[in-house]
């Protein structure tokens, strides 16, 4: 499951142009959720019917615009460990230039598909000029214009026909997939290998369909659950492990497989910006999520307050979505180790709580009734009626009203945290739908 493109190029080929244009038909149809600008590097994609998920390898450097070859190089060979089909983007403006040969050439030796495209091609005198590009020896060259969409269909076609077969994973029974994500050095290994044990032969191994994600089921302490695993984990890439953008493209993949998260922290450095990149990813795939705080034994003062500071410091970066599991653990000394996984497993099983009908309507009718929404141009706004949509992979609630379009935002965070408060929904995302009666 979970196909991913990678688009790379030096600067200023319009890597973030394509990005954004081919995402963006997407995000027309989806509102923004608050919260989600900065990670734009980051994209699902849906064409034909497929969905693939598109990474811009140059929005995850820190001022890209001064890049120099060795940081390309690093991209490019990010680009080639993780995905699955490899966008290359060139100028048609600017023709080619040496650094535009060097990553030919890295792209030449991988055994991963290359597509390159010959961006800027805003009109068909340029097409011609595209003739160079076949020096790469990489291909016909797709003559694109991402800022104003000319011919990126028939790029989505090529990109669609070129992804790998997916081959259904096969997992027996619908247990809960649980991924161990963070930054590097935050206890990933550490808490996986405190899970394992050394009982190594409780463990059966579900060759994944991509050479990544593997789910490793266990069952221990009582607790059946398929570790999804990326291998990242476990071999160390052949990428230098320091750079810290490819810890984010690295958990796409688990994040993407898995029901619920666990995002590791480290306790003695808080949370960074890094962090915030992996959060945004889990909630943007809807995902269930427990914070695990690792390294708890090096905290000295381990007093009630500090905890508290700690838990408030967390939610307050992590807003608007506030309402999950906050754990202290040491995957060192193996504290709390199984209260990680019973928790996870009780975020699992909030996925798919239901509440029924006559509930909901006898709780939240009258808190609407004392709280309604802001009334609109002299409109009143009234809700009737709420239910829980059936078969969601989230928790989603339906408020049936005269005037949906005038509900707003923070009257929608509104009805779900009263929501939240009724009923234990703990670590996972809620869908709330106004819809006309």
């Amino acid at each position: 499951m979970g196909n991913i493109v990678a688009i790379v190029g030096r600067p200023n080929v319009g890597k973030s142009t394509l990005f954004n244009r081919l995402t963006g038909t997407r995000q027309a149809i989806v509102n923004e959720e608050a919260g989600t600008t900065r990670d734009r590097q980051y994209g699902k994609v849906e064409w034909t019917g497929k969905e693939f998920s598109l990474i811009d390898t140059g929005g995850w450097v820190v001022n890209s615009d001064d890049v120099f070859e060795e940081e390309i190089n690093k991209q490019v060979k990010i680009a080639i460990e993780e995905a699955d089909v490899i966008l290359f983007v060139v100028d048609v403006v600017n023709g080619l230039t040496d650094l535009d040969m060097e990553v030919a050439d890295i792209l030449r030796r991988c055994d991963r598909p290359v597509i390159v495209v010959a961006n800027k091609a805003d009109n068909y005198a340029l097409h011609i000029s595209a003739a160079e590009f076949y020096s790469f020896g990489l291909g016909d060259p797709y003559c694109i214009s991402a800022i104003n969409g000319s011919y990126t269909g028939e790029l989505l076609d090529k990109i669609v026909a070129t992804l790998p077969e997916e081959k259904a994973e096969v997992l027996e029974e619908d247990l809960p997939r649980i991924a161990v994500i963070g930054r590097p050095n935050a206890g990933k290994s550490s808490l996986i290998n405190a899970f394992i044990g050394e009982e190594r032969h409780i463990v059966t191994d579900i060759a994944g369909t991509t050479r990544d994600s593997i789910y490793t089921k266990y069952n221990k302490f009582g607790l059946n659950f398929y570790l999804v695993d990326t291998a990242g984990i476990r071999k160390k890439g052949k990428v230098n492990e320091d750079l810290e953008y490819y810890s984010v493209i690295r958990s796409i993949r688990a994040i993407e497989n898995s029901d619920v998260c666990v995002l590791m922290l480290d306790a003695t450095r808080g949370i960074e910006s890094q962090d915030m990149n992996i959060f945004s990813l889990v909630q943007k795939n809807k995902k269930g999520l427990v914070v695990c705080v690792n390294k708890w034994d090096l905290v000295e003062e381990k007093n009630q307050k500090v905890i508290d500071t700690y838990v408030a410091a967390i939610r307050d970066r992590l807003a608007p979505f506030t309402d999950f599991p906050i754990l202290f653990i040491s995957a060192l000394t193996k504290q709390r180790i199984l209260k990680v996984l019973e928790t996870a497993k009780a975020v699992y099983e909030n996925r798919s709580k239901r509440v029924s009908t006559a509930k909901l309507n006898e709780v939240m009718l009258p808190i609407i009734e004392n709280y309604p929404p802001p009334a609109w141009k002299g409109k009143y706004i009234k809700i009737k009626y709420i239910t829980q949509l059936p078969g969601t992979s989230v928790p989603s609630f339906v408020f049936f009203c005269n005037l949906p379009q005038w509900v707003k935002e923070p009257y929608k965070r509104f009805l779900e945290n009263k929501i939240r408060e009724n009923w234990d929904f703990s670590g996972t995302p809620i869908n709330i739908f106004i819809r006309e009666k």
